[in-house]
């Protein structure tokens, strides 16, 4: 292991993160919110330190390989959000600082779960902060890196590999750094075009921003307690759903679609299964709403309501228009399941993405073919390409993870809570959607996390798991839980 160039590494990424805090801080002075010296001293102290780190690790070999790539992205995600806790601890904004890690996780992690209770009260430069870690995460704080440093080279394909796993890994141009770029060039277009629709309907230039870095980061922070429930705006709500659609599709399908394949969406396998899967529970949830529910008793209300929702958990942003804590057991349970699906491949969205389930179902079917017909031996085949077996091994291998650390960390909620969580049906649905939310990035859950509660009765304890959590799902567990194994930090 090459600790020299792991710190050299660390201390460019927490310099970036410091430099990212000055749109902040322009906001906080046009403002006046008088969270401008916190947002300073921030800057100072992380611009500080990240350059005593690089200094230090500069002055020895800089080979980049894949073990020092995965340090790098593990700890460098740990870092950032400690780094992007310092505004939020200097302004006193939250009572302790597993509360400002607990809010900077869940921002960068584009997860949307928070401790905020007044809102009022929180300065307009750290209300952007908050949506601008969002914005940060989503496409990727290592694929930032990748994009505006030029002397990576071989290491920062090992580096976006360790940030962007997935299931398929697919590279848009020869050059990493390309890619990166790109990726980010359609992240700030669709930016700009949010933010354009989002004031044609009436919202002031700084909201626009802060929900639009929200939306397309699939995150779910909102400058307002009511979150997009606060405007009533049926407009707001259609450009908002239209947009978290966009943000849950894989990005190389715009790459495509620009190079000149226009149909590129539309025969995509996942893609396709991606909104039947939307626009199938949408009319279910909303047929099940007005029919069952006496809180709609307009059709196109439960509709309206149905569709955003959906939308929202599926794709892992998590904004509410509706308390769906209300709602019928078995739209709670859909909802649920929703979440466990998340966005596609290659997407800002979390979950276990549409593309593993889609592979996890033909594998299943295979092997029940093979009970009534044995000598069949079908290939599993996606997009007209036949998938190896150690892909299919590999996916169940993180499927099999996936739900083994929701039930531990379901197990560890109740445990560290106590009584407070026990005994309850209600608590016990608060601990389960509580890991669900946090491991998949999502943000509301049920219960006493419900669309209109948040996470500050928790006591540290718990925040601090359900932090690890949050990194945890938006690296696709690999990237953290191998900083766990000893043999890892060995030399070679």
């Amino acid at each position: 292991m090459n600790y020299f160039v792991v710190l050299k590494l660390l201390g460019l990424l927490v310099i970036t993160v410091a430099a990212s805090m000055t749109p902040s801080l322009l906001w906080s002075l046009y403002y006046r919110d008088g969270a401008q010296l916190a947002i300073l001293l921030a800057m100072v102290v992380s611009g500080v330190a990240g350059s005593i780190m690089f200094v230090v690790g500069r002055s020895r070999p800089q080979d980049l390989f894949r073990r020092e790539a995965t340090t790098v992205v593990g700890v460098g995600w740990l870092l950032s959000a400690l780094v992007g806790a310092l505004p939020f601890y200097f302004a006193g904004a939250f009572p302790s600082l597993v509360d400002c890690y607990f809010e900077a996780m869940s921002g960068f992690t584009t997860t949307g779960a928070s401790v905020l209770i007044d809102f009022d009260s929180m300065a307009q430069g750290l209300h952007f902060w908050r949506c601008f870690t969002h914005w940060l995460g989503g496409m990727g704080i290592i694929v930032l890196f990748v994009a505006i440093l030029p002397f990576l080279g071989a290491g920062g394909r090992a580096l976006m590999k360790s940030e962007v796993p997935g299931p398929v890994t697919e590279s848009l141009t020869p050059r990493v750094k390309d890619t990166a770029a790109v990726l980010w060039k359609l992240y700030c277009i669709l930016t700009v075009a949010q933010t354009f629709f989002l004031m044609l309907c009436g919202m002031s230039f700084f909201d626009a921003l802060c929900h639009t870095f929200a939306t397309l980061a699939t995150g779910g922070f909102s400058t307002h307690a009511r979150s997009i429930a606060g405007y009533e705006s049926l407009p707001i709500e259609i450009v908002t759903i239209v947009f978290m659609i966009a943000a849950g599709t894989n990005f190389s399908l715009y790459y495509t679609m620009l190079r000149g394949n226009r149909r590129a969406l539309f025969v995509d396998r996942e893609w396709r299964t991606y909104v039947y899967i939307l626009a199938g529970s949408t009319v279910f949830v909303a047929f099940l709403l007005w029919w069952r529910s006496p809180i709609y008793e307009s059709p196109f209300r439960a509709l309206r309501d149905s569709a955003f929702q959906v939308v929202a958990l599926m794709t892992t942003t998590g904004f509410a228009t509706a308390n769906f804590d209300l709602w019928p057991g078995t739209v709670k349970v859909l909802l649920v399941l929703l979440m466990f699906v998340g966005g596609c491949a290659g997407s800002t969205g979390g979950g276990i993405k549409v593309m593993r389930w889609i592979i996890l179902a033909k594998a299943g079917w295979g092997q029940l073919e093979r009970v009534y017909s044995p000598r069949t031996v079908r290939k599993v085949r996606l997009g007209g390409e036949v998938l190896d077996d150690e892909l299919k091994a590999s996916i169940l291998t993180f499927f099999f993870l996936w739900m083994v650390i929701f039930a531990m960390g379901t197990l560890m909620v109740t445990f560290l809570e106590g009584q407070s969580l026990l005994g309850d049906d209600k608590h016990l649905v608060t601990a389960a959607t509580a890991v669900v939310a946090t491991l998949n990035n999502i943000g509301p859950g049920l219960g006493l996390v419900g669309a209109v509660e948040n996470y500050a009765f928790f006591n540290p304890a718990t925040k601090l798991l359900l932090t690890f959590l949050m990194v945890l799902g938006r690296l696709e567990l690999y990237a953290i839980l191998v900083l766990f194994a000893p043999r890892f930090w060995r030399s070679r």
